[in-house]
């Protein structure tokens, strides 16, 4: 091994030993296992409610609260939790309910990081959506916080705790197909926008505080549609493309199953954002050090909107078509096919793998591990100790096709690219005055 490599495993490792931490401890403020697990929410619709409607199933969990900027979009929570208080403001909310156990929070990826670092530093158990944040400063911030409170966490990546998924760290790590190589994964998502910013602006609804919909970001005129309520994904400010939607759900049995650490570089092929949107059709390729699981290095592929593996890695899957999302692992004995929620994972070619038994793990309940977390039965699987680091590498690729055709060289450690100083404005963004959190 060399000097280099040496030098930064040794530096991962300290940083590790800064960032995780177990997922359970015993707290002051933690539930006993026959205790109530008071909750408050941060959004009331979409996403949101999926969330709350899955952490109900727990019959420990009391929703005392939601907070949503558009009182139209809470009618239906407000249904589903009659006795829960309705707040517009979501840091009101947490200077004035005292007495919470947990939040989630499930609004658009700008919000994350700041309001789960508010909840947080209140010594509050926190399930927040994916991508956990929008930069890589926020999500090394969340994960050393996180670690420090000694909080149960979880980030929303659901399918993370399904069979399919959880099948697929059995198979590589037993060796099935040898040391991976190469990974090809991708999405057939596009949530981003070749337009400009359309020149208008439209009366916001009175229902939608706007100024607190803008949040952290910098203010900007209401457009009908554009941001609120679903397109703010495309948005530079206030999402993260398809690249950072889809990847933290594809690419976490990657990171998972092959024990990777930081990339050292990335490269963005195509699919470069304008001033306002995210791109479409990105290809972004990282190198990573290689692990017990992998070759000497690992080559990861991503893929996005209308691009797919070369014809040549397709040619891997025989007569089968490719699915819409999924990823492809090469070893040195075969190959491991996982599409993405659409079934089991397949080992080819076929012939060598006819008498290959799949390991049968089994589902979980990844909201109720949360609650059952927080009652202080069990652990997280996807606690911020391990989805921040998750998260920091998708971001990184995010970052990436801000600079197409340029590697960026990557230092995880001090979260700085070393050799393209203009890509470091992106690692860390400024919050807007009156809305800065201690932390961040």
């Amino acid at each position: 091994m060399t000097a280099t490599r040496l030098i930064r495993r040794s530096a991962l490792k300290a940083l590790a030993v800064g960032c995780a931490a177990p997922s359970v401890f015993r707290r002051h403020v933690q539930a006993a296992p026959s205790e109530t697990v008071y909750h408050a929410s941060f959004g009331a619709a979409g996403q949101a409610l999926a969330d709350l409607r899955a952490l109900r199933r727990s019959k420990h969990l009391n929703v005392v609260a939601i907070a949503d900027v558009d009182l139209a979009r809470t009618n239906e929570a407000r249904k589903l939790f009659p006795d829960a208080k309705i707040y517009q403001d979501w840091r009101e909310l947490l200077d004035k309910e005292k007495n919470l156990t947990s939040v989630n929070v499930s609004t658009p990826d700008h919000m994350h990081a700041a309001i789960t670092m508010r909840a947080l530093r209140q010594g509050l158990h926190t399930y927040t959506q994916k991508p956990l944040t929008q930069t890589l400063y926020e999500a090394r911030q969340l994960t050393r916080t996180a670690a420090d409170k000694k909080l149960v966490t979880q980030m929303g990546i659901q399918i993370h705790s399904a069979a399919a998924h959880r099948v697929l760290p059995q198979i590589i790590q037993g060796g099935a197909i040898g040391k991976v190589r190469d990974v090809h994964s991708w999405s057939g998502k596009r949530w981003g926008d070749r337009n400009p910013r359309p020149d208008r602006t439209d009366p916001v609804p009175e229902t939608l505080n706007w100024d607190h919909w803008i949040g952290v970001a910098a203010e900007r005129p209401f457009i009908k549609g554009y941001y609120h309520p679903g397109e703010w994904r495309k948005r530079l400010d206030f999402g993260t493309g398809t690249f950072g939607d889809m990847g933290c759900h594809i690419l976490d049995p990657v990171f998972g199953a092959l024990s990777l650490t930081s990339p050292t570089s990335v490269l963005s092929i195509g699919g470069a954002p304008n001033g306002e949107s995210w791109g479409l059709d990105s290809q972004v390729q990282y190198r990573f050090p290689g692990t017990a699981q992998t070759a000497e290095t690992l080559t990861l592929h991503w893929y996005d909107g209308a691009r797919r593996p070369p014809a040549e890695v397709q040619a891997l899957l025989g007569d089968r078509k490719l699915s819409d999302q999924g990823s492809l692992y090469i070893g040195n004995d075969g190959v491991l096919y996982s599409p993405y929620g659409a079934g089991a994972p397949v080992l080819l070619p076929a012939e060598r793998f006819k008498d290959f038994t799949l390991p049968k793990p089994g589902s979980q309940d990844h909201y109720l591990q949360f609650v059952e977390a927080v009652r202080g039965i069990g652990q997280t699987s996807a606690a911020f100790a391990y989805s921040g680091p998750l998260t920091e590498m998708v971001l990184l690729g995010c970052l990436a096709t801000r600079f197409p055709e340029q590697v960026l060289e990557w230092d995880v450690v001090n979260l700085k690219v070393t050799n393209v100083a203009a890509a470091n404005t992106f690692v860390r963004r400024r919050y807007r005055a009156g809305w800065e959190v201690e932390g961040l």
